[in-house]
Parts: structure tokens; sequence; C-alpha cells
């Protein structure tokens, strides 16, 4: 899913998405709540008509935003006391709270509010942490209950401890929910840990149930997180490397300000059928980014999220086929050697 924080995925329009055939776009629940304001959206007929797309909508609970902007945010039972970032009004983010924004906004798939625990962290805080967000869960889903059609996804926590993984996935299940995602990884801690906690949460998650793990997103670690069970990925690295100048390509990245690329006439990945790709050399964009033109920030997005969504649909059409296994094998060699 690209994400697309303030209602719109970097650099791109929604033409441009919908000609890469984006399915579905993320949503920041918390800044769409400071600024327009979801009762603004909700006045103008929801976060669809109010962006211009019709395609799904999967909104953030704002618990994240717990994790990223701790200095500015007190979290207590009752729910997150905050300051905005924008002009330091001051806020409370509870359960109910969240689940009412969301609904507001109009998303498909509406998220559990939870608590993100950073790493490291002393296991009695995980484990606090993630029996807040159980409780957290179970309001979250009495307030959603009566009051939208949309999908509710609840939330895992439990750090790098696989007790507390487990528990909290049995508090979480036992609730109930239409999808469940891995929270609290991709914050720091080491690849191997994040597998490991993958592996042996997954089996504890409905296999009728989607599965989501929350902001992994190196193509290695999308293809072993499959491998696993997993369904559903969101990452800001394609677009956000993009407008640093950092492509992804099958033969490793290309930081497209080094010099040897100054008189290159290849595509930035000459197995890519992107618009950019098809169109564009190396050279140029490596002008357009040095000479800080804003289109070389668009080029190089179209590609990144056209190399993301080409490795999804390559592993959707294996596993269809019933030859991901053999996919795999091929392939993430290769990615590992390229993305280490």
């Amino acid at each position: 899913m690209p994400v697309g924080t303030q209602g719109a995925v970097k650099a791109m329009t929604h033409e441009m998405l919908l000609q890469l055939n984006v399915e579905i776009i993320l949503g920041n629940t918390y800044h769409l709540y400071l600024r327009p304001g979801h009762k603004l959206i909700e006045s103008l007929g929801g976060l669809h008509r109010f962006i211009s797309w019709d395609r799904p909508i999967l909104t953030d609970s704002g618990g994240f935003q717990v994790y990223s902007m701790s200095d500015l945010n007190k979290v207590t039972e009752e729910g997150v006391f905050f300051r905005s970032h924008i002009d330091g009004s001051a806020h409370l983010f509870t359960p109910e709270s969240s689940i009412e924004v969301q609904i507001a906004l109009g998303s498909d798939i509406i998220m559990a509010f939870d608590e993100c625990t950073p790493y490291p962290a002393a296991r009695q805080q995980v484990a606090e942490s993630a029996d807040l967000t159980a409780r957290w869960a179970k309001r979250s889903k009495d307030a959603h209950r009566e009051n939208s059609d949309s999908a509710l996804f609840g939330i895992i926590q439990g750090g790098i401890y696989r007790d507390l993984r487990a528990k909290s996935a049995g508090d979480i299940c036992s609730i109930g929910f239409d999808g469940y995602a891995l929270g609290g990884l991709s914050v720091g801690e080491p690849k191997d840990q994040m597998f490991e906690i993958v592996e042996c949460t997954v089996p504890m998650i409905p296999d009728d149930k989607p599965h989501y793990l929350m902001g992994a997103g190196m193509p290695v670690d999308i293809i072993e997180a499959v491998s696993m069970g997993i369904d559903m990925f969101d990452c800001v690295l394609p677009t956000r490397n993009a407008r640093n100048g950092y492509a992804f390509t099958h033969n490793g990245k290309i930081i497209i300000k080094h010099a040897k690329y100054k008189e290159d006439a290849l595509p930035v990945d000459p197995e890519c059928g992107c618009y950019t790709c098809r169109n564009f050399s190396r050279a140029y964009l490596r002008h357009l980014f040095m000479a800080g033109e804003i289109t070389a920030a668009i080029l190089l997005t179209i590609h990144n999220l056209h190399f993301y969504l080409d490795l999804l649909n390559r592993i959707r059409q294996s596993l269809k086929s019933g030859r991901f296994c053999d996919w795999m094998a091929l392939n993430l060699p290769r990615y590992k050697e390229t993305y280490p």
C-alpha cells in the first residue's frame, strides 16, 4: 500500500497511481485529524470524495504517532494526550475517538487504536503496553460495532518477546477482527528478530483473515514475510527514497546523483517496463535531480512504486500457480545480494 499521509501519495497524482494499478492507499488518521480536520472532510463527502479516489483506503489508528512523537505525548488508560506538532494545541486521542475519526473519514479498512512500543524496551514496559493495546482493542471494537460497515483490523504487539507476542495474539484474536496486523516491528530491531517474531506469531492468527505486517519495506523483507504468511504491507521507502534520488532495481539500488550516471544512457532498470524506464535515461534523471527539478522526484517515484507493485504481482502469480517456493528459491538470493 503506497503511503498517502495527508491524503496524497507524495509526488504522485491519482491518475498516475491508477496507471500503476495501485489498488489501495494508506492515509494517516493523526495528520488528517489535525489538518484539515475529519469533520471538514466528512462534510465534503468523506475522504474518497475529498481526494477524488474511488479505490480502497486504509487509515492507521494514530497509535504509531504515540511511538514516533513520544516527546509530545502522554499515555494513560483513557488514551493519549498530545500537543499538535502544527500549532501546539492540546488533544486527546482515545480508542473511541480514533474510531470516530476514521469512520468520519470513510475509510474502507480501519485500524484499532494501539500503543507501539519502542525498541529497545524493557520486558515489563512491553508487557504493560501490549495489555493496554488489548484493552484499547476491545474499546475500539465496541466503538466500531454499531457505527460502520468498514473492516476493522486489530493490532498485535509484544515487542521482540515471543511469549508476549503469543499473549497479545491470543488477546486480540479473542476479540475478533476482520484482519490482523503485526505492529511494533520495523522500528529498529535486527532483521532476524523481526522474522523470528513474524514466523512465530502468524500461526496464531486465523488463516481466513488478512495478515498485515506494518511498516516493513525492503524487498527481502517482503519476500521472507510472504513465505511466513503475511498478505499486506505498507512502507514509505518507495516514495521517500525516490524523492532522495534512490531507485530500487532488480540489480540493486541506484543513487542517481552519483557522477558515474552523468553520461549513462541506460534506463534506471533495464528489466523494468515502467513509464520512467521506457522513456528516460539515468543521465537525464541525474540532470533533473542535480538541478532540483521536481520532475526527478515524480519520475523516480513512478519507477519505485512500479518496482514494488511488480514484485508483489510476481509473488501473487507464483502463489496462484503453486510455484512460490520455486520462485522464492530463484529470486530471494538475488535480492539478498543486491539489498543486504
